[in-house]
């Protein structure tokens, strides 16, 4: 799987063409009022319309109840979900057998011990998405601009895609997929120039310091996930290891 390089927190149509023309494989959506990101239905509906396939659509919630996914999912009409609060395995199976999308689940990491979780979420994730844990007065779980021990994913084998998040930027990513062997890398104030205000420039940058000046076609990264999708379904904790393999606020 070639890297994934994800947008997220786009809220602009300006915002969200640099990010596509900049070849990211996917753009991301923040339902979640707290956060600066936060995009309302009616514009979530007219930016997801102006992608044209051109990049996965990725809807970021936390801790939802059934009728906020519904109602974001049809506003977006995302090709992916990404659960971003303290869903359990049993909630992220819950959730892929009702809406039948893919699922990115993320992970909050401050010490080794974080980790341990990451079996059962994997048996029913697509994706695995690995952020920094916020601080406990924080209102909201990721978009903090801070990064973890990446040390700590070192020799990581999930058994999923996964996602590397949490502080990074133009001049920190490349570093950071050397150490992790990401399959992906995802971002968000790291493109801002105040929370909630991306930046064309430093969206430019960041895909080009994580992927080089020629990025794959965005069709790619959909194609992957898509079969990801297809071959694990909703069979959950049912399956096998090998039969699971393709996976900021």
């Amino acid at each position: 799987m070639r890297l994934t390089v994800k947008i997220c927190g786009l809220r602009t149509p300006e915002a969200l063409d640099v990010a596509l023309h900049g070849g990211a494989d996917m753009v991301g959506f923040v339902f979640f009022p707290p956060s600066p990101r936060h995009v309302d239905f009616a514009t979530a509906r007219r930016l997801g319309t102006r992608v044209e396939g051109r990049a996965l659509k990725v809807a970021l919630s936390v801790d939802a109840d059934d009728q906020w996914l519904a109602a974001s999912i049809e506003a977006l009409a995302p090709d992916l979900l990404q659960l971003h609060g303290k869903e359990t395995p049993e909630r992220v199976l819950a959730v892929k057998r009702r809406f039948q999308l893919p699922v990115m689940k993320a992970i909050a990491v401050e010490t080794r011990d974080d980790l341990a979780c990451v079996p059962d979420h994997a048996e029913v994730a697509d994706w695995l998405l690995f952020d920094a844990r916020a601080p406990r007065d924080a209102t909201r779980p990721g978009g903090l601009g801070k990064p973890f021990d990446w040390r700590l994913l070192k020799n990581l084998d999930p058994r999923v895609p996964f996602m590397l998040s949490g502080g990074l930027n133009r001049d920190n990513v490349a570093e950071a997929i050397e150490m992790t062997a990401a399959d992906g890398v995802d971002v968000s104030s790291g493109v801002e120039r105040v929370p909630g205000e991306k930046d064309p420039d430093l969206i430019r940058g960041f895909i080009h310091a994580a992927r080089g000046p020629s990025p794959h076609p965005p069709q790619a990264a959909k194609s992957e996930v898509k079969a990801s999708s297809a071959g694990r379904g909703a069979q959950g904790k049912g399956g096998t290891a090998n039969e699971q393999v393709t996976g900021e606020t």
